[in-house]
């Protein structure tokens, strides 16, 4: 999948999974490209990933078909140019709840290259020569603008933040919007749930795309899809190789365990 596709399939609503990449090891690409996903979401606001590891990690996966979507580390612009610079395929910006700051994150991811005076007044909506116009469409097309949805007055004023043009997809952070809300880490409240419904759904009339990344059981992944979402990022490659690692070897413990008492019992019954 191109970035383009990519992004024409968040704002369609087709159904889209990727999932955390924390590991910059050079092997893994090779393990995560045969895994079925459709992206990779790469997270620089909680993990120590530096600007040349980043850049490295977007190239690798982008020439994989995995479109790299990489979370910076607060909602500023510059730093969401230097991820599209490494070559990000789309920026997920962090706990957004003003249109201004969504009005920057638009300027700089799909409305680059262009700065300073002449940045300001496209903004606030004045005309571009055709040529640069055109030029900036094509571009913007083959980037994704995401922000993540994670508090109460991100929620009040959803609205207005989903008016801004250029935005591509809404984030929901589980465990920021569950603070928020009062009910930590309650991923199965009635108002946490109800939240992420209205989120989505507002999310969807505006004809962007809806997502939530989380690490739960099957059963709570899928009903965040029933209640809307067309966006999934599930768990990341540290908990899912932690989860595998410890269900294997108390497989393994339990079953030399049980071959040791075989062996005791036939022993036992030798003497």
């Amino acid at each position: 999948m191109t970035p383009k596709q990519f992004r024409e399939k968040l704002v369609a609503g087709d159904s889209l999974f990727g999932t955390l990449i924390v590991s910059p090891s050079p092997r893994w690409p090779d393990a995560v490209k045969g895994t079925g996903i459709d992206f990779v979401f790469i997270d620089t606001e909680h993990i120590a990933i530096d600007r040349e590891e980043l850049s490295w990690m977007c190239q690798v996966y982008t020439a994989l078909g995995l479109p790299p979507i990489v979370r910076i580390p607060s909602p500023d612009p510059f730093i969401a140019t230097m991820a599209l610079d490494g070559g990000a395929a789309g920026v997920i910006a962090p706990y957004i709840e003003t249109v201004e700051q969504v009005q920057a994150l638009r300027g700089a991811v799909k409305l680059r290259p262009i700065k300073g005076n002449k940045l300001q007044k496209m903004l606030a909506g004045a005309k571009v020569e055709p040529n640069l116009e055109s030029y900036i469409g094509n571009g913007a097309d083959n980037r994704a603008l995401i922000i993540n949805v994670e508090s109460v007055p991100a929620m009040e004023a959803l609205d207005e933040l989903l008016a801004v043009p250029g935005i591509d997809g809404v984030l929901i952070g589980p465990h920021d919007l569950s603070c928020s809300l009062g009910v930590p880490e309650q991923y199965d409240h009635l108002d946490f749930l109800q939240a992420c419904e209205t989120i989505f759904r507002k999310a969807r009339a505006a004809g962007v795309g809806a997502g939530i990344h989380f690490w739960g059981t099957v059963e709570e992944q899928t009903r965040f899809l029933h209640l809307g979402a067309n966006l999934l990022i599930h768990s990341a490659d540290i908990l899912l190789f932690q989860k595998h690692l410890r269900l294997e070897l108390d497989a393994v413990k339990r079953a030399s365990g049980e071959r040791m008492d075989d062996v005791l019992k036939r022993e036992e019954m030798n003497i």
